[in-house]
């Protein structure tokens, strides 16, 4: 037996398992351990080989371009917790409810600005459907059109920075640059940032809410009955609707401004964004000692997941190199037909179904670090390449009948909600993803454009 032939068991015993529900830190961790095990008692791994790991792990620990993520994840928690997104949605719904098609303009609105401070698709979709699906069930929205409208706009979480799958797929892209780099011959530079990250993902997610946005413009002249006015007898009235809604937003222009012009790494952002919800909880007088004790419960809770997981995957890529297991992936990928074009488009087509069965940690942490140096080899622009990633596995957690977003949404809907009426409200989301996807596929510009300018 070859170490190739182990590399290939070890990625499918590890995907099967994975599928079968174990969990994914530790069926990383505990394949990667016995495969390595095994491959030294068969003379094809050294023992000494997994010295190296120790000094993987204090390398993932020590990084503190990831110490930005507990931080974005407690800022949008913590948003969360204190109503202070609910009070948003509430106030955008009143200002322009009475218009037809108006809470669904709020919808996305919202969605957008979770997006931005929670950076989370799961949290997002919950959150959404939790504040606005009531609402809109009882003003008579089209159950599709409402659940394909919370979905859709939860997933911005995946594009509109700052956002946790930037942080995490940035830092992995700088690795896999770096060794495509060095296989060519090549010494790195000008390695892809979170900045850069952040910068090229700007312009996609926002024409991504501008197609949301006209889709349901154009429903309310083509089914307007659809998507109804709210005529509310008694409105809450809100002192100051333009601050509710200003001092959330100067926040995330602060964070995200601040990350854009250079003035601030994004874990210094990330710093000044978790203190700036806590002090805008305390000027909306919603701050309590129990929202902060949850908010820090759950932000350990879901940092300790991603951290284990990223432990893992640093093992699990280990041992998989070690067992010359990307250079059966390279052999591979050579056998397809199409240059650079045909092996991308392949790629886009792996991720999109992997996505199906492996949520986006899972993805970054496993898939990109072993094809990725062997797709970045074909002179393709590191930036381009991740943001075409994050798009596309934003489609495919949106997509029926396995998409993510639609299970977590399925999860927090009534039993009024057919699991059908799901499916054929994404559609439409799916299809405007798709066009985004080929848009930026075939004119780099779009996420490369405000880069180049900022830097």
């Amino acid at each position: 037996m070859t170490g190739q032939t182990l590399s290939i068991l070890m990625f499918i015993m590890t995907f099967c398992l994975l599928l079968f529900g174990f969990p994914v830190a530790f069926t990383l961790a505990g394949i990667s351990i016995l495969f390595a095990f095994s491959a030294s008692l068969l003379d094809l791994l050294s023992s000494n080989y997994l010295a190296l790991i120790p000094s993987k792990i204090f390398g993932t620990m020590t990084n503190e371009l990831l110490v930005a993520v507990p931080l974005f994840i407690f800022m949008g928690i913590f948003l969360e917790k204190s109503k202070i997104a609910e009070e948003v949605l509430e106030t955008i719904a009143d200002l322009f409810g009475n218009v037809r098609g108006g809470l669904g303009f709020s919808v996305i609105i919202v969605g957008t600005l979770l997006a931005a401070s929670t950076g989370i698709v799961g949290a997002t979709v919950v959150t959404m459907g939790l504040l606005t699906l009531p609402t809109m069930l009882k003003w008579g929205y089209d159950k599709k059109l409402a659940s394909g409208l919370i979905c859709a706009s939860g997933t911005l979480g995946q594009i509109i920075p700052p956002s946790i799958v930037l942080i995490l797929l940035s830092d992995v892209l700088q690795g896999a640059y770096s060794q495509a780099q060095l296989l060519k011959g090549q010494i790195p530079t000008n390695p892809i940032s979170t900045v850069d990250l952040f910068a090229g993902a700007l312009i996609p997610g926002l024409i991504l809410v501008f197609f949301y946005c006209l889709w349901q413009l154009i429903l309310i002249f083509v089914k307007p009955e659809t998507c109804p006015p709210i005529l509310r007898k008694n409105k809450k009235k809100n002192s100051n609707p333009i601050i509710i809604i200003m001092l959330p937003i100067f926040l995330i222009i602060a964070v995200l401004g601040s990350i854009l012009a250079g003035i601030a790494t994004p874990t210094e952002a990330a710093s000044v964004g978790s203190s700036g919800a806590i002090l805008l909880s305390y000027i909306k007088k919603r701050f309590s000692i129990n929202n902060l004790k949850e908010a820090m419960i759950e932000t350990m809770s879901i940092s300790s997941m991603i951290f284990l997981i990223l432990i893992g995957a640093k093992l699990f890529s280990l041992v998989f190199i070690g067992l010359e297991g990307r250079e059966t992936i390279s052999t591979f990928f050579e056998t397809i037909p199409g240059e650079s074009f045909g092996k991308m488009f392949f790629l886009m087509i792996l991720l999109f179904l992997l996505g199906f069965f492996l949520d986006f940690i899972q993805i970054i942490f496993i898939i990109i670090p072993i094809i990725g140096p062997i797709i970045l080899q074909l002179n393709i622009d590191p930036l381009w390449f991740g943001i075409m990633i994050a798009v596309n596995l934003q489609t495919s957690f949106l997509t029926p009948p396995f998409g993510f977003a639609l299970f977590y949404y399925r999860g927090i809907a009534p039993q009024i909600v057919k699991t059908l009426d799901i499916y054929k409200g994404v559609i439409p989301f799916v299809i405007i993803q798709i066009i985004v996807l080929l848009l930026i596929a075939k004119f780099p510009e779009l996420a490369l454009w405000l880069p180049n300018k900022l830097y």
